[in-house]
């Protein structure tokens, strides 16, 4: 088993969210932040969830303040911000730090499975994303300027797996 299902980071109550619970799913893994110039992927993310949620898709949004301190709010006020203006349906869960020395497991494990450009481990800005394949692998990582419908071929061809 992969150590991915091993983890459980908090959802935005602080519950703990298993990650057992996603064996077999396809997932995209995306820190994001309510005042960025990507934060209009949320749009596309949501777009993708409705379209392949019942073949398998999940996606977890992980706020971060870390990067220019564009995710200010509280774990209710983001989550009231997603869904107010984006009409995000998929997880929002509690807000990490996806760097540094208090860099949440779950990011500790996407980094260490693929590098970024140039062999980069760290994450540079909001919306990175990291696509999980059914066996808890990461399949590919894509910077925050890789729009989500440009990963939508990816994310079909691991559904079909």
């Amino acid at each position: 088993m992969s150590k991915f299902y091993e983890l459980a980071p908090s959802d935005k109550k602080g519950e703990p969210y298993s990650f057992s619970q996603l064996e077999g799913k396809v997932i995209l893994i995306v820190n994001v932040a309510s005042k960025c110039g990507f934060t209009p992927q949320y749009k596309e993310l949501e777009e993708l969830y409705q379209k392949h949620k019942d073949e398998g898709l999940v996606i977890l949004g992980f706020p971060c303040n870390q990067f220019g301190h564009q995710e200010p709010g509280s774990d209710e006020e983001i989550a009231q911000f997603c869904t107010l203006n984006y009409g995000v349906t998929f997880p929002i869960m509690k807000k990490i730090e996806v760097n540094g020395n208090s860099v949440d497991p779950v990011y500790e494990f996407l980094k260490s499975q693929r590098a970024g450009i140039l062999g980069f481990r760290g994450i540079k800005w909001n919306f990175e994303k990291f696509l999980v394949d059914r066996k808890g692998e990461v399949y590919e990582r894509y910077s925050s300027l890789t729009k989500p419908a440009s990963i939508e071929g990816d994310i079909e061809k691991l559904l079909k797996q």
